[in-house]
């Protein structure tokens, strides 16, 4: 803030340095030393000099240039594009402008920055893209902050990993064959209106910021959700209808003006049909809305490079002549993996020394581009083989499945197992029952209210680089791994009971051998474990792999549980999921332009006839799920409670209710919705939680016997004894001998030594206790309270009422 002197004096320096920007002043009356402003006043001289700043601030800019280019082109080159009811807005030149391209996608008052940016030199060889894809969530987007000691993003949450994988996996086939820089493609949630889900436009923010820049990527890629409300497809459905009760469906589908490329999708028992015309729905939304970015971007766009690697002229035809015939003839033939692969290295080995001999005339050969030219002609043989003979590598049919083999309770000290097996694909399942306690929780941007939020059932996959017979790393979960036990998480949550399931179910996954879809493995082995857990499953599901060979002149074979190889050299690897007749879930990645709606209903109906096999063949488990609690599993009651008891059962900062979990055992929780639940690790632990509970939400019944109960306090006029956490009496000098009176409680009993006590009264809320008709009692002879119940679990006579247990 300038005195008027020192405006004065800064104009005068500026002139003399030759500036030609006049300086206003602004003369401020002084305030007395130590005198306090009022708010008012405060806000006038705030606003008083903001005013006088103005101008001078024009002025400022105008003297910096104001005709200078570099300010023109900040302004941001629009695109609106009408994604079903909605508007989404994609503006780059604004912002980053250093990268290869930039992006600020919006859609409501959501909106994700994207940057594409890619190395000068090669990274790789051209064998494949060497593409990674970062997208976050900040909190700040929803104005939060995160609730950990550390305020700052970092590690990558699984939410974020997987939304990366989503948008990944349809624009890496569009990239020029033979980019060979290392590409980043890197998106931020910055600003989040909690309506319009972010992860709807991701993918299309993502493929512009790509068709912008200079990096060669050949077509517009767009995405959209589709819900199934009310019996209709919905397109991109708000964050509340999507997690709506009229709500059946969560896909993601994206694609190209021509072709779709990637679905994804989640749902309540969907029929074919019913997927099929969302499918259809949202890929007619995205070809118009990729026409309209490709001609934006034709106008706005940067060239693109052309700096690609190729393999050498001839290598692949003369690759092709030399391991053709061999490679015919081992396809057409029976083998296991093993002998496959050793087979295929003993030919490629026989390339690689006719092309080092130079005969063929090829010249410089590099291992890599050997290898893509073996795998090309691999390819084609095996394509040729499926498609003219009707015959696959291992032997079987086009609908054949491997067989299967299922053995549950393999682990018996767990609450639920199961090895299952099909074909060189094995999954070792296993379902533990946990407590609310045990509920997978997130935070999140998304989070409404209380921080994190639980999955009350959730899977988890591993996959050890055992199970291909290779070394390599372990620890944290890959992106891959996090993506396959997603998929098998949401196809099996359908069926997996609710509200009348008091259990928090965790599933994990160990992949032990792998050779074709581990993740529809874990989704059959995963619903066989929870069943031997005794989950109480709504109908059981399984899943398969579809493989889909295509040519360009539209002859196509699809092939039912496929292998590792027919999912590395065919053109699709569709996963689905369900019961004998609908989907509970499904996930399709597309290597080529050209899959029809009818090429997709054809392959989900052979997936549909796959998978009622696979059910029957989960049908002959030996021996079979258990179908009950184990023995080692923990036991639950539910049961309601009076919410102005739970004041007594909570205690005085929470005492009440952490002792009787620290002396039972016993997990306890007090709903909002009125219940109380107890877990503990044994029924008996379970009855002793749930008395004591009970004694101190109520006093103890008249004439209930008490035994071994300790002495916490002694006056002249009696004892005081602890029944149970929460709740004291008091036996009366008159009620404490066995035999006669006693004048002196200290003389009979002293601090925590235990006693015999029957109730006698409650009146007021006071219990009053008697040593001395218990031991009437015991001698058999009649007292004034009444008969004691039978005797109780925890050391009491009398229990427990009859409460919902979970046997």
């Amino acid at each position: 803030l300038l005195s008027a002197s020192g405006s004065q004096r800064l104009a005068a320096h500026r002139q003399r340095a030759g500036a030609a920007v006049p300086v206003p002043t602004l003369t401020v009356p002084r305030a007395p030393h130590h005198q306090i402003l009022t708010n008012d006043a405060a806000n006038s001289l705030t606003s008083a000099v903001n005013l006088a700043r103005l101008p001078r601030a024009a002025a400022l800019v105008a003297a910096a240039g104001a005709n200078s280019p570099a300010i023109e082109n900040t302004r941001a080159k629009r695109c609106v594009l009408q994604v079903g009811d909605k508007e989404l807005i994609l503006e780059t030149g604004e912002i980053g402008r250093q990268a290869n391209g930039a992006i600020m996608a919006s859609m409501g008052e959501t909106m994700i920055y994207t940057t594409a940016c890619a190395n000068q030199g090669s990274a790789g060889d051209g064998s494949f893209v060497p593409l990674t894809v970062n997208y976050q969530e900040r909190f700040s987007a929803a104005g939060k902050t995160s609730g950990g000691y550390i305020k700052r993003e970092g590690r990558p949450k699984d939410a974020d990993v997987l939304t990366s994988r989503l948008v990944d996996r349809p624009i890496r086939p569009m990239f020029t064959k033979g980019w060979a820089c290392e590409t980043q493609v890197l998106q931020w949630v910055m600003s989040y209106d909690g309506v319009h889900a972010p992860e709807t436009f991701a993918i299309t923010a993502a493929a512009a910021s790509l068709l912008v820049s200079d990096i060669p990527f050949e077509k517009a890629v767009s995405g959209v959700r589709v819900g199934w409300i009310d019996g209709k497809p919905v397109i991109n459905p708000t964050e509340a209808q999507q997690a709506g009760p009229s709500n059946k469906l969560d896909l993601i589908v994206a694609g190209t003006r021509d072709a779709v490329l990637m679905i994804e999708g989640f749902c309540s028992f969907l029929t074919d049909e019913e997927m099929l015309e969302a499918v259809a729905v949202g890929a007619d939304v995205i070809s118009s809305v990729c026409l309209q970015i490709e001609a934006w971007a034709a106008e706005v766009g940067k060239p693109k490079k052309r700096n690609l690697v190729k393999l050498p002229d001839g290598l692949e035809a003369a690759v092709f002549d030399i391991v053709a015939a061999p490679l015919k003839e081992l396809y057409s033939r029976t083998t296991g993996k093993e002998e496959r692969a050793a087979q295929e290295s003993a030919l490629y080995k026989q390339a690689q020394d006719l092309v080092a001999s130079g005969e063929l005339g090829i010249g410089d050969v590099t291992p890599i581009q050997l290898q893509l030219a073996f795998k090309a002609a691999s390819s084609t043989v095996l394509r040729n083989v499926v498609l003219t003979e009707g015959r696959r590598i291992d032997g079987r049919g086009l609908r054949d499945i491997r067989p299967i083999y299922a053995r549950a309770n393999p682990l018996p000290r767990t609450h639920g197992s199961v090895l299952f097996t099909r074909g060189e694909t094995q999954a070792l399942c296993v379902a533990t029952l946990g407590s609310k306690a045990d509920a997978q929780r997130t935070e999140t941007m998304r989070d409404d209210g209380e921080k994190g939020s639980g999955d009350s059932f959730y899977l988890q996959y591993h996959f050890p680089p055992s199970s291909v017979g290779e070394v390599g790393r372990t620890g944290a979960p890959g992106r891959r791994e996090l993506g396959h036990g997603e998929l098998a998480q949401r196809a099996l949550t359908p069926v997996v009971p609710k509200d009348e399931w008091p259990y928090v179910v965790r599933v994990e996954s160990t992949i032990t051998e792998s050779n074709g879809s581990s993740s529809m493995a874990s989704v059959c082995g995963g619903c066989l474990a929870m069943l031997d857990a005794g989950v109480p499953l709504l109908r059981p599901v399984a899943g398969i792999a579809m493989g889909l060979i295509l040519e360009p002149d539209g002859s196509h074979v699809v092939l039912s549980d496929i292998l590792g190889t027919e999912d590395a050299l065919g053109d699709m690897d569709f996963k689905v999921a369900g019961d004998a007749d609908t989907l509970t879930a499904f996930q399709m990645d597309i290597k080529v332009e050209g899959i029809t709606v009818d090429i997709m209903r054809t392959a989900l109906a052979q997936a549909r006839e796959g998978r009622r096999h696979i059910l029957g063949e989960m049908a002959k488990c030996s021996p079979p799920p258990r179908m009950a609690l184990s023995p080692h599993a923990p036991r639950m009651m539910r049961r309601p409670v009076d919410p102005n008891k739970k004041g007594g059962i909570i205690g005085s900062g929470g005492k009440t209710i952490r002792a009787i979990c620290e002396v039972t055992g016993a997990d306890i929780n007090l709903n909002d919705d009125g219940m109380i639940e107890i877990m503990a690790p044994s029924q008996e632990a379970l009855e002793k939680a749930m008395d004591m509970v009970e004694l101190a939400a109520d006093p103890p019944a008249i004439g209930r016997v008490f035994r071994g109960v300790k002495v916490v306090s002694v006056q002249a006029f009696g004892a005081f004894v602890e029944l149970g956490p929460g709740r004291d009496g008091l036996v009366h000098v008159s009620e404490l001998g066995t035999g006669g009176f006693v004048a002196d409680a200290s003389a009979v009993v002293k601090v925590g030594e235990v006693m015999d006590v029957m109730v006698l009264d409650n009146r007021g809320g006071k219990t009053s206790l008697s040593r001395k008709a218990v031991a009437a009692m015991d001698r058999g002879e009649p007292v004034g309270a009444a008969a004691a119940p039978a005797a109780g679990s925890n050391g009491t006579e009398g229990g427990a009422s009859d409460g919902d247990v979970v046997e």
